[in-house]
């Protein structure tokens, strides 16, 4: 079982930053690709970007390219998005995600879901 709880969101007005965190606990956590999605109202949820249990592997979506970070700490037991250069539509509830590989956490079939955190990006 893997537990996932997610922090750092909020208001922040365009071009600025934030960092998210995830914290993850269970057994066989560093074993997990981890990932991050968002969901816009009227919108379906949508990758952002994922990396591999040891943090030698990642993918972003083309929208978020080169202006978010993905990353994980040396223990594997915190995942952080680091977003630059935020954009309104990057507004969103942005979740935490985790399973076997990097393929599978991308696919969404099976993924531990974290409860979520609020970004909104005002003009």
């Amino acid at each position: 079982q893997v537990q996932l709880v997610e922090s750092g969101g909020g208001l922040v007005q365009a071009g600025g930053s934030l960092r998210l965190s995830c914290a993850a606990s269970g057994r066989t956590f560093s074993n997990y690709a981890m990932g991050w999605f968002r969901q816009a109202p009227g919108k379906e949820r949508e990758f952002v970007a994922a990396i591999s249990w040891t943090g030698g592997s990642t993918d972003y979506a083309d929208s978020v390219k080169c202006r978010f970070t993905i990353s994980r700490s040396v223990a594997s037991t915190t995942v952080y998005l680091l977003m630059n250069n935020l954009k309104p539509e990057d507004t969103a509830v942005y979740y935490c995600a985790a399973d076997g590989s990097l393929r599978t956490v991308i696919a969404a079939a099976n993924n531990y879901w974290g409860q979520g955190t609020q970004v909104t990006v005002s003009s």
